[in-house]
């Protein structure tokens, strides 16, 4: 064997072990960049991860995802603007983020807007909310694939938060969306946005005094090691839009638009259901941590929340309101 056939020998070898190495996404045709905030361990991330084999087996080969979870591709606001610059393909983003582009889709993520779980489960089956997501993409070209539910968001803190008069003057840490100061500003609080990959450094620093999120989330962050008490104030149900960017929406042929929502919608499920599980189990496990686990009398926080559900800060109309709220009555 002369050197050259060795040599190639030896690169043949190794383009074969490095193809084995390689993710399982790099096989497809074409390779799908999905953008999220969210630790690694968290169902949104495994279940998305779990994505790219359920697409490539859809479409045959041609669309892969590849997964970039932990503010990796930017911050919440910097992955909604790469949907249409085409620099991200797909993201998970608060209901909040994406009505900054059309406010009446923000009603989903507003204090206080589901009385259960049912409410908002109906909500996103109803013709309400497919009106909502068509007139987003209407006004932004991006496509609203599901709706993943993200928990009810709670209020950690260095002090129990039993009554609105505790939230008075309180530094509370908030994604960076005004309507995520509703809550606060409702209460006497003072709203802080802040990234939500600096935190947990911003709670450890005293830079703020309490932050808010379900439980689910609590845990992942590790919030719980710097804040002593979690206050089950329940005020957002909330939950994660999946978007597809319009640029890559319209490039894509319609059985593969077809296969892209479907494993999409099912991996909005499998999140779900594992969220759920974890909120059922998650207030012993923080009880045995050592946190103290505050229940909260929700009425008069519902009262001086619902006062301003139409104010100034709204961005929906009465009608939007009231179908709302006539869901599943």
């Amino acid at each position: 064997m002369t050197r050259i056939t060795k040599t190639l020998a030896l690169l043949t070898t190794a383009a074969v072990a490095l193809g084995a190495a390689l993710p399982a996404s790099a096989q497809a045709e074409r390779v799908l960049k999905f953008a999220h905030v969210y630790e690694t361990a968290e169902p949104y991330h495994t279940c998305a991860v779990s994505a790219n084999d359920a697409l490539m087996s859809a479409t045959d080969n041609r669309l892969g995802i590849e997964v970039f979870p932990a503010s990796t591709l930017g911050k919440e606001s910097d992955i909604n603007e790469g949907l249409s610059l085409g620099t991200v393909d797909i993201i998970y983003t608060g209901q909040l983020f994406a009505g900054r582009y059309y406010g009446p889709l923000a009603i989903g993520g507003a204090p206080f807007m589901f009385r259960d779980y049912a409410h908002w489960d109906a909500y996103r089956n109803s013709d309400l909310f497919d009106e909502l997501t068509q007139g987003y993409a209407d006004a932004t070209g991006n496509h609203v694939t599901s709706l993943t539910y993200y928990g009810q968001r709670h209020v950690t803190s260095n002090k129990p938060i039993l009554a609105p008069a505790d939230m008075e003057g309180l530094k509370i840490r908030v994604p960076n969306a005004p309507l995520y100061m509703m809550f606060p500003k409702a209460t006497g609080g003072n709203p802080t946005p802040i990234a939500f990959a600096e935190v947990y450094l911003a709670l450890q620093q005293g830079t703020v005094d309490a932050q808010e999120n379900p439980l689910p989330t609590i845990q992942a962050k590790k919030f719980y090691e710097v804040q002593s008490n979690i206050n089950l104030t329940g005020h957002i149900t909330d939950a994660l839009l999946t978007i597809v960017g319009g640029p890559t929406w319209t490039s894509l042929s319609e059985e593969d638009q077809a296969a892209l929502e479907q494993v999409l919608d099912d991996t909005a499920t499998c999140a779900t259901e594992q969220v759920i599980e974890a909120e059922n189990n998650l207030t012993q496990w923080f009880i045995d941590e050592g946190v103290t686990v505050n229940e909260v009398d929700r009425g008069p926080f519902i009262e001086a929340v619902k006062a301003v559900h139409n104010g100034d800060m709204a961005t929906w109309d009465q009608e939007t309101y009231d179908r709302l709220q006539a869901i599943g009555q």
